[in-house]
């Protein structure tokens, strides 16, 4: 068993380990104070993507070591940032956009600092799910998120089957080239239930669409959707 003790104070120099560091999903300025300070003080930022992240810290005048951390290079990167900590070192991990871990490659990583007993912190901050959801309307007292439904269409159908009876609120990632596509399926297959559809959270053309499923489809039909996508669906009823 590894107990974990860290220093959560604003001292300049941060305990080793793996800091999983909130960043916004949009807004600049959705982000905490003690985010900045990581970002500003530890030996390393891993992130998705280098530039993206690097827009986010010139806004803020903050200069680090960036490298890169994603789907297509986690295997080989994990092992190197895993000894980096063990060295004593300290590593922020940021995702493109929120926090970490969700629906990115940031979960293996994690994984693997724990299998090693590294100290892995928390630095809360945005989350498009939480933000969609508690703007839904819909009950947040019990909800499941189930990330990105798969892109094929049989995989796609058959996952919605097996949430047909799921009565908490359920919140899905889409692209927006899919949305259309997927909103039909859960009209077809979960019901015609209430929904919300919310684009471009905290950005300039943020966009949040309330109604049964049919009716969303139908605003959407014929529009070119653009942006990061986040579905909120009633779940079933328990009558």
């Amino acid at each position: 068993m590894f107990d974990q003790k860290i220093k959560t104070n604003s001292e300049q120099s941060l305990t080793a380990g793996l800091y999983i560091v909130s960043t916004p999903i949009g807004n600049l300025a959705d982000i905490t104070l003690r985010a900045l300070q990581v970002l500003q003080n530890v030996d390393l930022i891993a992130c998705e993507d280098t530039r993206h992240t690097g827009i986010l810290l010139n806004h803020y005048h903050i200069k680090n070591k960036l490298t890169s951390y994603h789907e297509y290079n986690k295997k080989e990167r994990t092992p190197e940032l895993i000894k980096f900590v063990q060295t004593g070192q300290s590593i922020a991990l940021v995702t493109d956009a929120g926090t970490p871990g969700i629906s990115d490659p940031g979960f293996y990583l994690i994984r693997e600092a724990i299998k090693n007993n590294l100290p892995v912190i928390p630095i809360p901050g945005p989350s498009a799910l939480l933000s969609a959801l508690v703007i839904s309307g819909l009950p947040s007292d019990r909800f499941v998120f189930e990330g990105f439904l798969p892109k094929r269409d049989g995989r796609k159908r058959k996952k919605l089957e097996e949430l047909k009876q799921e009565s908490r609120t359920m919140i899905f990632y889409d692209s927006p080239y899919r949305t259309l596509s997927s909103l039909q399926d859960i009209n077809e297959i979960l019901g015609d239930r209430s929904m919300v559809l919310v684009r471009e959270l905290t950005k300039k053309f943020e966009t949040v669409m309330r109604g049964k499923v049919s009716e969303i489809i139908r605003a959407i039909t014929d529009k070119k959707l653009k942006g990061e996508i986040v579905i909120v669906i009633q779940g079933a009823s328990t009558e």
